[in-house]
């Protein structure tokens, strides 16, 4: 019952299945209490799930089919992984020569075919199943799916984690906040946030959402990149969760109408081994309450490895030969969480020894590195980057890490000092490595200054490692190979795998992530092109002419290689 609501319910009106009324007020639950107008339609008694689906078969002349009494075939399964029926809510059923029968609940979803078709290479058939029945199927076919299994250990919140586990590490100008955390060390919950951080560093989850809705309190962690459902938290502990975490990160507990951002110092006994955390807290004023995400900056889970990182050895060469060099400016672009700020970390551990200078402006300072001087930016009393860049040129640096270059400003700085014998490396958000320079140019940085001051771009992704104890090789059509960048000889030949899901991996298939580069060098033919105002694609041709691995380029060997899946590089690249 995933199709629109006003299409569902005008198509049920005109079969005489629904009065207008009854739509009209429907409608109106609906828009009061959210959710989709087939469950309010069957909530409010008006319609069952079972004449909701046979009216789409009907209309849609598509099979209705019983999940319960199909055995679905081991072969069958195989061609549509667990982490593609989950994200598109469908279940194959049978294949029939060139086609693959799939259920779904919305047969209408072209969008979904068109990418099962594109992912399979099978011709697709839909037919019609109800949204519980595909969930059912799922977890009976694939397994349930990765979640921190928090409600069987909630249930009798009492035990919690041991609070002698958990220790603040205190600020030195400590406030008086000793009434406000009365109100909020309620054993309860206490206990319930004591968990929600034990199981996020134990799964390795990268983030902690907290969210307040009109009905409902849930919590979702976000593990290798994707946000997982983890529970729903009872109402009655929204206030005392979020006022503990308030009280915890040092934040105004009584201020609930503006965004608010601090951090939490913790020390936490796990499996007998003390680890040191530092939890980056934001709080958002929402329709229903405060949401809170909590970004978990553990310096166990930070790889300075650069031979670890990813770089195919062709880019990987061409990097290490820039970030040596004494002077210039090198770029890593990205979306957010794509792992710029690891990358960057790894460069300048690689180069950092005794004889160089080497300072940092980041907001914020995710890690503290050994022998970096990094600074805090603080844009509310005036520390901002280009300030601080201002005053590092007078401290004698050798390499300037600049966090994000986010205004012609900072661009403007960074450039003079990359041009005047320092190595200058920052952060941009493009999508590719040629569109960094459409980006300062459109900041207002003179074509000559970029052709003369940038000397590498790399663009990047993270994308999930497929997990190694459930790795099993799977069938894709040729067809399917060539659709997504393999040339003739490597389809017939390649060999491609995921993972089946196993307890290790909570049944997701996948384990860990590893980064895509491109790596795109500043040769004389780019620079005189970029004087001559080019366009990002001829750009990007001409690199990929001078031997660039692309970030399609990067995910196709990967998936050669047997590291990732090719759900995952569609996910993350372009042709």
């Amino acid at each position: 019952m995933a199709m629109s609501g006003m299409r569902l319910g005008e198509m049920l009106v005109t079969m005489g299945l629904l009065s207008q009324d009854r739509l009209d007020e429907a409608l109106k639950t609906q828009k009061q209490v959210g959710g989709k107008l087939g469950e309010v339609l069957v909530n409010n008694g008006y319609l069952t799930e079972e004449k909701i689906m046979k009216a789409l078969s009907q209309k849609f002349g598509i099979p209705l089919v019983s999940l319960d009494s199909i055995d679905i075939e081991d072969t069958v399964l195989k061609i549509i992984p667990s982490h593609i029926a989950r994200r598109y809510h469908i279940m194959p059923v049978t294949k029939k020569r060139t086609s693959l029968i799939i259920a779904m609940a919305d047969p209408t979803n072209i969008a979904t075919i068109s990418d099962v078709k594109f992912f399979t290479g099978y011709h697709v058939e839909p037919v019609i199943t109800s949204e519980g029945a595909i969930a059912k199927a799922i977890e009976k076919y694939y397994g349930a799916p990765q979640a921190v299994q928090l409600q069987k250990v909630m249930q009798d919140l009492g035990a919690g984690v041991d609070e002698q586990s958990f220790q603040l590490v205190e600020d030195e100008d400590k406030s008086d906040v000793a009434s406000l955390e009365a109100d909020a060390k309620q054993a309860p919950v206490v206990n319930i946030v004591n968990l929600l951080i034990t199981e996020a560093v134990r799964k390795g989850a990268s983030d902690i959402h907290i969210e307040s809705y009109e009905n409902e309190f849930r919590v979702r962690l976000r593990i290798d990149g994707i946000l997982y459902d983890i529970i729903k938290l009872p109402q009655k502990y929204r206030d005392g969760v979020v006022s503990r975490i308030k009280v915890m990160a040092r934040l105004d507990i009584a201020e609930k109408r503006l965004p608010q951002d601090g951090r939490i110092k913790l020390q936490m006994k796990l499996d007998d081994r003390v680890k040191n955390l530092d939890l980056r807290v934001s709080v958002l004023p929402t329709l229903f309450g405060e949401k809170i995400v909590m970004r978990l900056l553990d310096k166990d889970n930070l790889m300075v490895d650069m031979d670890r990182l990813g770089f195919e050895q062709e880019s990987f060469a061409k990097f290490e030969e820039a970030i040596f060099k004494p002077w210039g400016m090198v770029l890593v672009t990205g979306p957010t969480g794509s792992g710029k700020t690891n990358t960057l970390y790894s460069a300048i551990a690689r180069i950092n020894s005794p004889e160089i200078n080497i300072t940092t402006a980041e907001d914020p300072v995710e890690f503290n590195l050994a022998g970096i001087n990094q600074v805090q930016v603080h844009e509310g009393i005036g520390l901002t980057f280009a300030s601080a860049l201002r005053s590092f040129l007078r401290q004698d640096p050798n390499v300037i890490l600049v966090g994000e270059i986010r205004d012609s400003e900072t661009a403007e700085i960074a450039v003079k000092a990359a041009l005047t014998g320092h190595l200058v490396l920052s952060t941009l958000h493009t999508n590719d490595a040629p569109s960094a320079v459409t980006r300062m140019v459109n900041m207002g940085v003179e074509q000559l200054l970029v052709t003369s001051s940038v000397i590498l771009i790399c663009a990047q992704r993270l994308i999930r490692r497929i997990c190694q104890d459930c790795k099993e090789k799977i069938e894709i059509p040729p067809k399917a190979l060539l659709n997504i960048g393999f040339s003739p000889d490597e389809a017939s030949n390649v060999e491609v795998y995921a993972g089946k899901g196993c307890s290790k991996c909570g049944n997701t298939g996948y384990k860990g992530r590893i980064g895509l580069y491109e790596v795109m060098t500043m040769s004389d033919e780019i620079r005189r092109m970029i004087l001559e105002g080019a366009s990002t694609i001829d750009l990007k041709r001409q690199a990929i002419h001078e031997g660039m691995i692309t970030l399609r380029q990067s995910g196709l060997i990967k998936i050669k290689n047997g590291i990732t899946t090719i759900e995952e590089v569609i996910r993350e690249t372009v042709l």
